[in-house]
C-alpha cells in the first residue's frame, strides 16, 4: 500500500480567503500530498470543486479533493461536467469524494431530492460515472432520466470515485459502486472491520476496490484539548474513548495513523481542531511529523 497524508479544512478552521492561494502554494513548495474541502454552504472555504479549480491553478502537483461532496440534490449533468473540467485542467489530480446528506441538518432541506437519499445517491452516482466513461449516454432510472448526454472533454483516463459513510448501507454502497472509501469517527478496529464490509459488498457484486483506496479522515487536537471538534464527536460516539478517534499532538497522530495502516487505510485527510493561530505554521509541522510516514 502506499500510504499518503493531506491536509483537510473545515469551517471550524477556515484559511483566510486572501491567503488561500499563497497556502495553495505553500503545500506544494512543502511536498503535501493532497488539499481536501468540505462541502457545507454556511462556511467560510470555498465550495470545494470551485476552490479546487482554484488551487489547481496556483500549484503543479498538488491533489486535491473534496472531502465530500453531497451528490443527492444536484444535477449529475452538471457535477459530472464540472469533474470533467477540472481533470481536463489538472490531469490526474482530482480526488472527488461522494456523500449522501450534508453533516448538518439545517443544510440539508437546501438540497431537495425526489425520492429516498440512498436511490437517488445510487442513480446519481452511477450517471455521474456512465458520463465520465463513455461519449453517448442514455439512462432510464426512477428519478434520472436522460437520452444521448454527452460531457466534454472526457478524461483520458478514468477518475475514480470514492464515496463516505461508515453506516452499513454507505459501506455495502462504496462496494458495489466506489472506487474507494473515505472514512471518519471510527476506531482503527472499526475502520477495518469496514474495510471488510467493503470488500465483501463488493465481491458479491463481482468488482474489486483497489488495497491502497481506504482512506481516513482525521482530526488532531494541540494544547491537550480537542477544542470545538470534542462536543461534536463526544454526541456522535458517546461509546467510544476520543483518544480513539482524536490524537493531541503529532506523536500521538502519528501512533494513530499506524494503527489504521495495521488494517489496511492507507490514505489519510488530516485537519486541526482548532483553527491554528498559524496555517503556515501548522503546514510546517505537518510536514515535519507526519510526512515522512509517508510510502
Amino acid at each position: 500500500m502506499k500510504l499518503r497524508i493531506g491536509v483537510g479544512m473545515s469551517p471550524r478552521n477556515p484559511a483566510d480567503p486572501a491567503t488561500f492561494g499563497e497556502l495553495v502554494r505553500h503545500m506544494e513548495d512543502i511536498g503535501v500530498d493532497s488539499l481536501w474541502l468540505p462541502d457545507l454552504i454556511g462556511g467560510d472555504l470555498p465550495d470545494p470543486l470551485v476552490g479546487i479549480g482554484y488551487a489547481a491553478g496556483r500549484s503543479e502537483r498538488l491533489k486535491l479533493g473534496s472531502g465530500v461532496t453531497v451528490l443527492p440534490g444536484r444535477n449529475p449533468v452538471a457535477v459530472a461536467k464540472e469533474l470533467a473540467t477540472l481533470a481536463a485542467l489538472a490531469p490526474g489530480r482530482i480526488l472527488p469524494v461522494f456523500g449522501v446528506q450534508h453533516a448538518t441538518a439545517r443544510e440539508r432541506p437546501l438540497f431537495p431530492i425526489p425520492g429516498p437519499r440512498g436511490e437517488v445517491m445510487d442513480e446519481a452516482l452511477t450517471v455521474v460515472r456512465l458520463l465520465l466513461e463513455n461519449d453517448d449516454v442514455s439512462f432510464e432510472g426512477k428519478y434520472h432520466r436522460y437520452e444521448h448526454a454527452t460531457v466534454r472533454p472526457r478524461p483520458t483516463r478514468p477518475l475514480d470515485l470514492w464515496l463516505g459513510g461508515s453506516g452499513p448501507k454507505s459501506l455495502r454502497r462504496v462496494g458495489r459502486l466506489a472506487d474507494g472509501w473515505l472514512g471518519a469517527a471510527l476506531t482503527p478496529d472499526e475502520a477495518g472491520a469496514a474495510r471488510r464490509a467493503i470488500e465483501a459488498a463488493a465481491a458479491e457484486a463481482g468488482r474489486t476496490v483497489d488495497d491502497d483506496h481506504y482512506g481516513m479522515s482525521l482530526v488532531v487536537a494541540f494544547d491537550g484539548a480537542p477544542g470545538r471538534e470534542f462536543g461534536a464527536l463526544r454526541r456522535q460516539r458517546p461509546d467510544v474513548d476520543l483518544a480513539e478517534l482524536v490524537p493531541t499532538g503529532w506523536a500521538a497522530a502519528r501512533e494513530l495513523i499506524g494503527r489504521y495502516a495495521d488494517v489496511g487505510v492507507s490514505k489519510f485527510v488530516v485537519r486541526p481542531a482548532d483553527p491554528p493561530l498559524s496555517w503556515t505554521t501548522f503546514l510546517n509541522e505537518f510536514a515535519t511529523e507526519l510526512l515522512p510516514l509517508e510510502t
